[in-house]
């Protein structure tokens, strides 16, 4: 099929990941996928949450949000506290770093991940997994550079990436305009080392099958290799 900005079925929009983008942080970066373009802080505080005091392990936790003219009409500013779907992306991004991150290694130390959209066509909170990953890593090796840890606590990448289908084509790596009308719209959010963080598949029309389900990792992985490469080389430029 011809898609919405003329790519193949199996291909990702042009991304981007310009590391340092914001020199005040610990860790940082510009994570652009075709359109859609995300600021990705991460900070380090010397202190964990009440819960966490006293067992010499750190934490990772995010923010998200989207600035009012990153859509094609203005949203509000969530002034009075993060509604429901900010909540649960930040809740994913925070998820999806510490699986990756080891906590007994960062110390009595949170790592602030805030993620910040400029602009959004699609695949907001994927964008923001993947260029998270970029700023915590920096944080991490600028922690060891400093003796601050023993050794780096992040102990493999995490990616993610779209896929769904529209009409009878699976297509990876959903635009605004693909992904307001697939019937099926799926996240896959996974480490360099093969495992599933999450895999969040809804079928807005017609259910999928087994079979649909595995073409679309399939699919998925295709996008999320090239990802996993596209972060090794923007740290490479910081190292």
């Amino acid at each position: 099929m011809s898609r919405f900005d003329g790519r193949g079925s199996g291909q990702m929009r042009p991304a981007k990941i310009t590391p340092g983008f914001m020199p005040n942080a610990e860790g940082s970066c510009l994570i652009e996928m075709g359109n859609t373009r995300v600021i990705c802080t991460a900070s380090v505080e010397d202190k964990v949450p009440p819960f966490l005091k006293g067992q010499d392990k750190g934490w990772v936790t995010a923010e998200y949000g989207m600035l009012p003219r990153a859509t094609h009409t203005r949203t509000m500013r969530e002034t009075k506290g993060a509604g429901g779907r900010t909540m649960e992306i930040q809740r994913l991004i925070g998820r999806s770093l510490r699986t990756v991150v080891e906590m007994p290694v960062l110390g009595e130390r949170t790592i602030w991940i805030d993620c910040d959209v400029l602009q959004a066509d699609g695949g907001t909170r994927c964008a923001s997994i993947t260029g998270a990953y970029v700023a915590v890593a920096q944080a991490c090796q600028g922690l060891l550079n400093r003796k601050l840890i023993t050794r780096m606590p992040i102990i493999a990448k995490v990616a993610a990436i779209s896929v769904g289908v529209l009409g009878t084509d699976e297509l990876l790596d959903l635009c605004y305009e693909e992904d307001s009308k697939a019937g099926v719209d799926m996240n896959v959010i996974m480490t360099d080392k093969g495992r599933y963080i999450e895999v969040q598949g809804t079928a807005e029309q017609t259910p999928f099958d087994r079979a649909r389900l595995n073409r679309l990792l399939d699919i998925a992985q295709v996008g999320l290799d090239q990802l996993f490469a596209l972060q090794a080389s923007a740290l490479e430029k910081v190292s």
